[in-house]
């Protein structure tokens, strides 16, 4: 049976795997927690709280399921003091991309991060048709070792894709790839590009379009868009929506906004989500 300590067990992202793993018999699981207000938490859903010591000396894999913010100043007090040959497992690819993970050659790093249920899919029950995060509705997962053997890879590739459940595909990457999907693509471009979507919405309606409307007639056109741009449909452009987009282009987005993908303003933003700050121009 395998040990798996969860720090962060009582926060957000914890507790759904704490919920996914609590009752597989492959894993015994030490629930960890920061001040009594986790502890609590903890003990109101029937989980006992692991004592750092107990986890030190027992765990075979670590999972820090806490806050990027907080990933150097934690991993730099549990990474030390955990047993050789133990697998520890990120949530996210910023700490380990930007190098706040402690150099230890006898452990392994795995890093997973969810893709979440895709708009196209093929979800019939109507609970998980408005699954947003995972858990009922299928995902994907994206997965990539830092450090450590093909062995550390499969096991971590197991637990996630059981922290995740249920998964399409579980992808493997590089770190640095995992750091290109997010922030580079999935944060700095597209949910800027979502985000600048919703206040055109706002837009219009503030000129008097019903909410409902502007809504429903985006979000079709969204799917529409989706379907041609990505092949699921065998369908064209029509030339006034290209020539439209190519006018938009123009005063909507910066000639050279493909720069956020290169190396050095990666690194730049992954220090900004470590640190708490807004990423320097």
């Amino acid at each position: 049976m395998t040990t798996i300590a969860l720090f962060g067990a009582a926060g957000k992202i914890g507790t759904r795997i704490a919920n996914a793993l609590r009752n597989d018999p492959a894993y015994h699981m030490l629930y960890l927690e920061a001040g009594e207000a986790g502890l609590a938490r903890l003990r109101e859903r029937g989980l006992e709280p692991a004592s750092r010591e107990e986890a030190m000396r027992e765990a075979d894999v670590a999972i820090l399921a806490i806050p990027d913010v907080l990933i150097a100043s934690i991993a730099a007090d549990v990474v030390p003091a955990l047993k050789s040959g133990t697998l520890v497992i990120c949530l996210d690819p910023a700490a380990p991309h930007g190098g706040e993970l402690p150099e230890r050659e006898d452990i392994a790093y795995f890093v997973v991060h969810p893709c979440h249920p895709p708009i196209v899919s093929d979800e019939v029950d109507p609970e998980a048709r408005m699954d947003f995060w995972g858990g009922k509705a299928k995902q994907n997962i994206v997965c990539a070792l830092m450090q450590g053997s093909e062995e550390d890879y499969r096991m971590g590739e197991s637990i996630a894709c059981k922290m995740f459940a249920p998964i399409i595909n579980a992808h493997r990457v590089t770190v640095e790839q995992m750091a290109i999907l997010e922030p580079a693509l999935a944060e700095t471009v597209v949910l800027t590009c979502q985000v600048v979507i919703s206040e055109a919405i706002e837009e219009a309606v503030r000129q008097g379009v019903p909410a409902n409307v502007a809504q429903d007639f985006v979000f079709g056109h969204m799917k529409v868009n989706i379907g041609i741009l990505f092949g699921f449909i065998d369908a064209q452009l029509s030339d006034g929506a290209q020539l439209a987009v190519a006018r938009a282009k123009k005063s909507i987005f910066q000639p050279d906004w493909k720069k956020v993908f290169e190396p050095e303003n990666v690194m730049n933003e992954v220090k900004a989500i470590t640190q708490s700050r807004s990423a320097a121009k």
